[in-house]
């Protein structure tokens, strides 16, 4: 278990420690020629967001030595903003993000970890209505079980988004509840390590989801999401639950579209009936009709344009990308899910697509905005906007409109690959 001491014992936070100023280290490093202008300004932007989050934190009422010396201790961490520009749902293709996470050694402890857990797995099925084997990709996903919690420490990773322009609001928020969840279990700082994003323990919470949905699923009186796997599964289990999860229902299926299909209706904002999907020519992978369930709702998806797979997908879909929002990621846990739960490889495996350049993605924004298609930001990332507004051009200009920036869509708009 964590080790918990007080407060007073923590050396690196000691009251009647000497603290040298933000002004005074930015002065001997400067003369010191350790330093360039542009760190410099870095520093001075960063110490500048400290001092809000100070502010923040006083107005949380946490303690004094939380909103001075565990502020004040937070360094800024460039490996971090690295990772946030480069995130893998947004740059690799979605053949390769799938086959990296829904690999056959995933599979296969998958399958012993929902035996070896079967009696916590049933309780929590009863107590929560989400079967075990989702609650166990999950746990594969996040840390393929457990096997790599993530090593950055939390409040360090959470203070330098938090300092970044792209989220700020969202990760001073966590920022402050990880502050709450230092002071409230009695925490050292190094005790909090995790993701980058500053996700943490074996089914990567964030901050605000550990305070309002972690579980002592073990009874021993501590919230562990670290070190106990019964905790980290209850907790995952309660936050499905709280998100909408529809007991007795499935995240979705692979299907199969009709030769015909007008590919523009596929998108998660898009949602029919089953029986509108049928009479689009939608059905069931294996060529069977889709079954007729009484106002059930769902949408089609084509992740990899119109040669790869399609997937109808239901409610608890939308509840996985409450967790995470990423129509890849979500994919990929209900596709280990029933792996896992002992179903087959996909009938239409994803294309081995190259991954498009970032700066070519950049490009297609910069053309499909000029063009009075609304993309959004120009980030290079291929979010929901951007798949929408590649979709439009494409129904107008007579291509296949499945929002994915094949070979000739990119031409087309003097994108050159």
């Amino acid at each position: 278990m964590l080790v918990h001491r007080s407060v007073k014992s923590l050396p690196a936070f000691g009251r009647n420690a000497i603290k040298v100023t933000m002004h005074n280290r930015l002065i001997i490093l400067l003369m010191a020629g350790l330093v360039s202008s542009a760190s410099l300004a870095q520093d001075a932007e960063f110490g500048q967001c400290k001092a809000d989050i100070r502010e923040r934190a006083a107005a949380e009422n946490l303690p004094e030595w939380v909103v001075q010396d565990v502020v004040a201790s937070l360094d800024i961490q460039p490996r971090v903003i690295e990772l946030d520009r480069n995130q893998p749902e947004f740059t690799q293709t979605f053949g390769d993000y799938l086959g990296r996470r829904v690999t056959p050694n995933r599979i296969q402890e998958g399958r012993r970890l929902l035996a070896e857990y079967g009696p916590l797995l049933t309780q929590l099925t009863r107590d929560y209505g989400v079967p075990g084997r989702y609650l166990v990709a999950f746990w594969g996903l996040e840390t393929n079980f457990g096997n790599y919690l993530g090593n950055m420490s939390t409040l360090n990773s959470l203070a330098t988004l938090a300092c970044d322009d792209r989220r700020s609001e969202f990760f001073k928020g966590e920022l402050i509840h990880a502050l709450h969840i230092l002071n409230d279990n009695n925490f050292e700082p190094g005790d909090m390590r995790g993701s980058w994003a500053g996700a943490m323990g074996h089914t990567q919470f964030m901050p605000s989801s550990y305070r309002r949905f972690a579980i002592d699923g073990d009874g021993d009186g501590i919230v562990d999401l670290w070190r106990s796997i019964p905790d980290a599964l209850t907790s995952a289990a309660n936050f499905l639950q709280s998100l909408g999860w529809q007991a007795e229902e499935r995240w979705g299926r692979e299907v199969q579209l009709a030769d015909s299909f007008p590919f523009e209706e596929a998108s998660l904002r898009n949602r029919k009936s089953l029986s509108e999907w049928r009479n689009l020519g939608v059905r069931l992978a294996s060529g069977g009709l889709l079954p007729q369930v009484e106002g059930m709702q769902g949408a089609v998806l084509v992740p990899a344009g119109h040669m790869g797979p399609a997937f109808l997908v239901y409610d608890n879909f939308d509840v996985i990308m409450r967790w995470n929002r990423s129509e890849s990621y979500a994919i990929s846990v209900g596709y280990l899910a029933d792996r896992i739960g002992g179903a087959g490889r996909l009938v239409n495996m994803p294309p081995g697509d190259a991954a498009i350049a970032i700066a070519d993605i950049r490009l297609m924004q910069e053309q499909l905005n000029e063009l009075g298609f609304n993309a959004g930001v120009v980030d290079g990332m291929m979010g929901s906007q951007t798949r929408a507004a590649l979709r439009e051009y494409q129904r107008e200009n007579e291509l296949i409109a499945d929002g994915f920036p094949k070979p000739e869509t990119l031409r087309s708009l003097g994108v050159d690959r």
